[in-house]
């Protein structure tokens, strides 16, 4: 029961936090841009099966891959594409922690 709880109270509430502490004059905007980082689950669509609860989809999935990530963290770097960056970099937070329950 923890794991999903944890796991999708990453995805939503981790941006609205980041959002309201660190851009309050556009805690909205930035909010929903962070949340557009749940959109690299498409990459699912390409898996055969497209969801297997005991598969870790970090570096499994193409937009979950160590390359991918890699791109995250430089766009979060970048003032432009900051937020779309730190959507992308908390999405990968909240599957790498789901991960970790699968090594329990």
């Amino acid at each position: 029961m923890l794991q999903p709880i944890l796991h999708y109270g990453i995805h939503c509430i981790g941006p609205l936090v980041i959002a309201l502490l660190f851009f309050r004059k556009k805690w909205k905007t930035a909010y929903l841009i962070m949340l557009l980082g749940l959109l690299i689950d498409l990459d699912h669509l390409l898996a055969n099966p497209m969801f297997d609860p005991n598969r870790c989809s970090i570096n499994y999935h193409i937009l979950h891959s160590y390359y991918a990530i890699a791109i995250y963290l430089v766009l979060a770097l970048l003032k432009s594409t900051r937020l779309l960056g730190l959507g992308l970099l908390i999405h990968i937070i909240a599957d790498a922690v789901d991960c970790s329950f699968m090594l329990l």
